[in-house]
């Protein structure tokens, strides 16, 4: 009875096992494990020995089972041993540690899933494949070792004398009675081997087809931990055999069937999302009657209401946004509260002003479903709480296959966009967040003609550059006043700026008013500078949400031009924005200033600065001609000999063409990729 209940004991120790091999804190108790180095193992050569072994020892066991010589002495291995010898050299320490650890932990019964982390931590350096095809060899060094014992040691002394010290029982002598045991035990060897070489095939498809970012790749990665619980099992299984040959009795046809089912479930779950996959790709491009089969593609069919109405804070079905146009604000958990903010005032705009603007919000947030814990599930929370339209219910109930295409399609990567939808579930632009910074929803219906037809209509003003941010633009621009935007992190530099322009200004007598802009990408510092700008009062400055838009919009500019204004004609509006991009992305201030609506001249920190400061050389010209016409010829007459332009965009694939110009001088720019985590 004692036997049988330990024998029970393994049993439930194995089922609970498998139950929570599908466990999020296990995955990332394993993934936690995988820390890969870089180093290459050539697994083929190994896995092709690891075969000849175990292939030699199966049919060993039936021949041996049905009285035969259960000897075979042909090698149909690989020819090229001395190479292989090498590799092995190499590798032969840590097959030897896993061959030790497998064995001590489980002749003294131990936990399968704590000797599975133990091999994991073992080869915490090694790539996937090389951790499943080292753990087998461990297995096939093992196992073979106590076939060639049993099947020596009747005829051979020295086997015998191992044999005993061993305490391996005599397995020729009762071979009827464990002839089912064994039966099952080549079906899992054989398993193991299959399995094995599907994982090696697995890893070596070309990177273009399979990303290992997506899942369910991902996951299946680190599932590959099942195949060496399955040596553990398997290993655990031959010294059991060896103390307690007649108590064994765990299934291991359950056994096999776990191990055939994960390897089956591995491959079969990625072939089905690539046909998914395929299946969008095929809806969303194809023309439809109704917006409706588009958004059942995009949301999981088992979630009949997969969106979360502010409204009424209750969930509802897709079926609320048949019939109207429809933007898919798409982006991961990090969208800022000044995009939201201004998409927030633009949504109720529409919502206020006019029947004729008829279009949703729906929130798409794409996140690593891997990683997901509940701080993530907070932070989700909290930002669909301060969403005033639709957004999904939760993230899983996104289909993996739309994830996919936004990311390959529609070429989301880190900053959000808005795809939208028209009544009919065409696609009409791939990201119109472009034209809703310019436009607003002057855009609507935000589609890609719309787009091109509103720059057709465009100029270089004032009005553009600044569209309603300095609330006192109308009446500066009636009182005839010159207006200066300017840009900077140098405190020093723009009291010396807004000092001798001030100067200048008073010795003209002319009406003069200065605008901080701030810097892009400084959120922290030009809220200090600006601080410090209105505390002496040097010149107005904006608030931050107002500096954030500034800049976004001209990065919107840039994006939104490089895609519909592909000609040959001089674009003058994109080769304002970039130079003002250009100017931004140097170490210097920068200034443009305008009478009307569009007069203008701009420069960079240093030649501004040192042209306010040499006002009497200009100053005749500038009561002859006007302030801005004579300070554009004086700039005209700085010869430059050095300077260094940065135009620094963020990183969204496509849309902006790889030659690029420099503002100053009009030569080529050099284009180098930059990294950058800013944290302020």
């Amino acid at each position: 009875m004692a036997k049988a209940s330990k024998s029970q004991q393994l049993v439930r120790s194995d089922r609970r096992m498998f139950a929570a091999s599908d466990d999020n804190a296990m995955m990332k108790q394993i993934l936690s494990t995988h820390a890969p180095d870089g180093r290459l193992v050539d697994v083929k050569p190994i896995l092709l020995i690891i075969d000849n072994v175990l292939r030699h020892i199966t049919p060993e066991i039936d021949q041996a089972l049905t009285a035969g010589s259960g000897h075979i002495d042909s090698f149909d291995g690989p020819t090229n041993l001395s190479a292989i010898d090498d590799v092995l050299d190499a590798l032969a320490y840590i097959v030897h540690k896993i061959s030790c650890e497998i064995s001590c932990k489980c002749a003294g019964g131990g936990d399968a899933h704590a000797t599975t982390m133990v091999i994991l931590n073992m080869l915490s350096s090694y790539s996937w494949d090389a951790k499943v095809v080292l753990t087998l060899a461990a297995f096939a060094v093992n196992f073979g070792e106590f076939w060639l014992i049993v099947q020596l040691c009747t005829t051979n002394t020295l086997a015998k004398s191992v044999a005993l010290l061993k305490q391996l029982p005599d397995v020729l002598e009762h071979s009827q009675t464990l002839k089912p045991h064994f039966d099952a035990l080549n079906k899992l060897i054989k398993a193991m081997i299959d399995v094995t070489k599907c994982i090696v095939e697995f890893i070596e498809l070309p990177c273009e087809y399979i990303s290992s970012e997506v899942p369910p790749l991902s996951t299946a990665m680190a599932s590959l931990s099942h195949p060496l619980r399955k040596h553990g099992n398997c290993q655990a299984w031959h010294i059991k055999l060896a103390a307690y040959m007649n108590t064994f009795e765990i299934s291991y046809v359950f056994v096999i069937n776990v191990l055939v089912s994960h390897g089956d479930n591995l491959f079969s779950e990625e072939k089905k999302q690539e046909e998914t996959y395929k299946e969008f790709i095929r809806i969303i491009e194809t023309p439809q009657v109704d917006i409706s089969r588009i958004l059942g593609a995009i949301f999981r069919k088992e979630d009949p209401h997969p969106l979360f109405s502010p409204a009424d804070k209750t969930r509802v079905d897709r079926d609320v946004l048949r019939r109207k146009h429809v933007l898919l604000l798409i982006s991961d958990l990090d969208i800022s509260l000044d995009e939201i903010q201004v998409l927030e005032v633009l949504y109720k705009y529409e919502r206020a002003s006019s029947s004729e603007l008829s279009y949703e919000i729906v929130w798409l947030p794409i996140v690593d479903r891997s990683a997901w814990n509940d701080s993530y599930q907070q932070k989700f929370l909290n930002l669909q709480s301060i969403m005033p339209w639709y957004t999904v219910n939760h993230p899983s109930v996104i289909e993996p296959a739309v994830i996919k295409y936004t990311k390959e399609k529609w070429r989301f990567v880190k900053k959000p966009i808005v795809v939208t939808l028209d009544p009919l579930g065409k696609v009409t632009c791939t990201n119109a967040l472009n034209m809703m910074w310019i436009w607003g929803n002057a855009a609507f219906p935000f589609s890609t003609d719309k787009e091109e037809s509103l720059w057709k209509s465009e100029s270089w003003t004032i009005e553009l550059l600044v569209d309603g941010l300095e609330p006192n633009l109308p009446n500066w621009m009636r009182e005839e006043k010159v207006i200066c935007f300017y840009g900077g992190e140098k405190m020093e530099w723009i009291e010396s700026f807004t000092s001798a322009t001030k100067k200048a200004a008073q010795t003209l007598e002319i009406g003069l008013e200065m605008v901080y802009v701030g810097k892009n990408n400084a959120k922290e510092r030009v809220k200090k500078i600006s601080g410090l700008i209105t505390e002496k009062q040097l010149s107005h400055s904006w608030q931050d949400s107002n500096v954030w838009f500034f800049w976004n919009r001209l990065e919107s500019m840039l994006y939104s031009k490089s895609q519909h204004g592909k000609t040959n004609d001089p674009d003058i509006i994109k080769q304002e924005v970039m130079t003002i991009l250009g100017y931004d992305g140097s170490e210097h201030g920068w200034a443009i200033f305008f009478l009307g609506t569009t007069e203008m001249v701009r420069a960079n920190g240093e030649r501004v600065l040192s042209s306010m400061q040499s006002f009497e050389e200009w100053e005749e010209m500038a009561r002859q001609m006007g302030f801005i016409p004579a300070l554009r010829k004086h700039l005209e007459g700085i010869t430059d000999d050095h300077h260094c332009t940065r135009l620094i965009l963020p990183g969204i694939s496509g849309g902006i063409e790889e030659r690029v110009v420099c503002a100053e001088c009009g030569r080529p720019m050099e284009m180098y990729f930059m990294y950058r985590c800013c944290v302020e």
